[in-house]
């Protein structure tokens, strides 16, 4: 048994020694940031593929705390295929700002286990650790210019914000294990199915859990953190945050409320839908006066933890599969249109304003075309991934009765075509004002920029493996 726990979580168990082994390199090998660089790069490739095998092995290791395979297998692999294109785009661009350090990838590595961890729990004091370990990599992360005052102030914030959230997720799940008698998420799966003793604390216990989670989410009314936090936040950090960070907690959510979704489904279906509603509506519309492009995205990331949410809402195996599907699309489409954000703010901080992209497709055509690529998939244009995500969603939700969400949801993306499409309108038919052309120059991030077009149009143009493959877990 303890050789199959080994093989079966061997995710969890490599990513936990690369991430050790990068701070090894650290310190044993003067100037070591290129060689913890391919370490990195080879480590999280070689874990994706352990994860790709393990799929098929559904089941639990080490007393029922950690699950295998499955869909916790599937978010390992969206996870390292962030963390790889973050690294990759990230080495021009903390070169350009003189601020690439070994500690930046083995943060990266810390981080990626702790998301992993989370995905693989079955009990919820190996979700708290696996929250924390993320958490508290990217309160560094965000903080990493550390000479910057914006980066020094997002890191504060989040910092504050996470510590706050974090006290509503710990008291949430010290009233299920009063109310259920266990931590464990089969166990108390089973147990609210019976009779459960306190009723009121189960009911509190998953409301305050969901709103720790919410957090990490970005969901409404929990968001607020979100603008102020991406926009000082290192831009390739951003784009690792606002995809793997969301679906991490996404991970965490799925088998919670579908263990606690007995004790009382209409309630936590209309509570999930409330949150998703309100964060759609919230996120596009406070989009539609931004004038800072990552503060555009940053809102457009709240709107997109909507939809994701409404997979919850559904609460059936299409709105899962749907989760998974739309959770490796948005992150293809998000990354790609952040990377391509930092390289064109270049080592100044600058151009970062729809003024600033105006004329950009005359200096910068490739650029611009991969921008407006990400932003129809973002916006739900087929033939992108976005689309067939989006799709799956909505139909899902209208299957389980939540046809008011769905029409929320398609007045929220039709608001959000305004400013998506806006960002291309500013690139392909107007002309820059004033200043100097916009230098910019790939480097290895057009590696990413690859990656992300191609994850893009693949899961647009032949989204049947995908969706066949997420449904197949539930």
């Amino acid at each position: 048994m303890a050789t199959r726990d080994f093989l079966l979580s061997a995710p969890v168990l490599l990513i936990s020694f690369l991430a050790i082994g990068a701070i090894l390199l650290d310190a044993l090998i003067k100037y070591s940031t290129r060689v913890t660089f391919i370490f990195s790069v080879i480590g999280l490739t070689v874990t994706a593929i352990a994860a790709a095998v393990t799929i098929p092995h559904t089941g639990y290791a080490y007393a029922n705390m950690i699950t295998t395979g499955g869909y916790a297998a599937f978010f390992d692999i969206i996870f390292c295929i962030s963390a790889i294109m973050t690294i990759i785009a990230a080495r021009p661009y903390l070169e350009s700002h003189d601020f690439e350090h070994d500690e930046f990838y083995s943060l990266i590595l810390f981080c990626v286990g702790g998301m992993i961890l989370i995905s693989h729990a079955s009990n919820l004091l190996v979700l708290f650790i696996g929250v924390e370990v993320m958490s508290v990599c990217f309160y560094v992360l965000a903080g990493y210019f550390r000479t910057t005052t914006r980066s020094v102030e997002a890191a504060l914030k989040y910092f504050l914000l996470g510590a706050f959230s974090t006290g509503f997720m710990l008291y949430g799940m010290a009233l299920l294990y009063g109310s259920t008698g266990s931590l464990s998420i089969p166990a108390i799966h089973t147990a609210v199915q019976g009779t459960i003793q306190f009723p009121l604390l189960l009911i509190i216990g998953v409301g305050l859990l969901i709103i720790g989670l919410s957090f990490k989410i970005a969901a409404f009314p929990f968001h607020q953190w979100v603008p102020d936090v991406y926009e000082g936040s290192p831009t390739v950090v951003t784009g690792f945050m606002s995809t793997a960070g969301k679906a991490a907690a996404l991970s965490a959510l799925i088998p919670i409320i579908t263990a606690v979704m007995p004790a009382n489904p209409y309630k936590i279906q209309m509570l999930l839908a409330f949150i998703a509603g309100a964060t759609m509506l919230v996120g596009n519309i406070s989009a539609i006066s931004q004038t800072n492009v990552k503060r555009m995205l940053a809102y457009s990331s709240i709107a997109h933890a909507g939809y994701l949410m409404m997979g919850l809402v559904a609460n059936n195996s299409r709105g899962w599969s749907g989760m998974l599907y739309y959770s490796a699309a948005y992150t293809f489409m998000q990354l790609g249109a952040f990377v391509i954000v930092s390289i064109i703010e270049n080592d100044s901080d600058k151009n970062l304003t729809f003024e600033d992209y105006a004329g950009l497709s005359k200096d910068h055509p490739v650029l611009s075309a991969l921008m407006a690529i990400f932003m129809f998939s973002l916006a739900g244009i087929p033939p992108f991934a976005g689309f067939f995500g989006k799709y799956v969603l909505f139909s899902a939700t209208i299957e389980a009765g939540f046809t008011w969400l769905t029409i929320i949801a398609v007045i929220s993306s039709i608001i959000s075509v305004y400013f998506y499409i806006g960002l291309v309108v500013a690139m392909y038919f107007k002309d820059k004002e004033t200043g100097e052309p916009i230098i910019a120059v790939s480097g290895l991030a057009g590696i990413t920029l690859i990656a992300a077009t191609v994850g893009t149009f693949v899961l647009g143009f032949f989204p049947g493996f995908l969706d066949s493959l997420t449904k197949s877990f539930f």
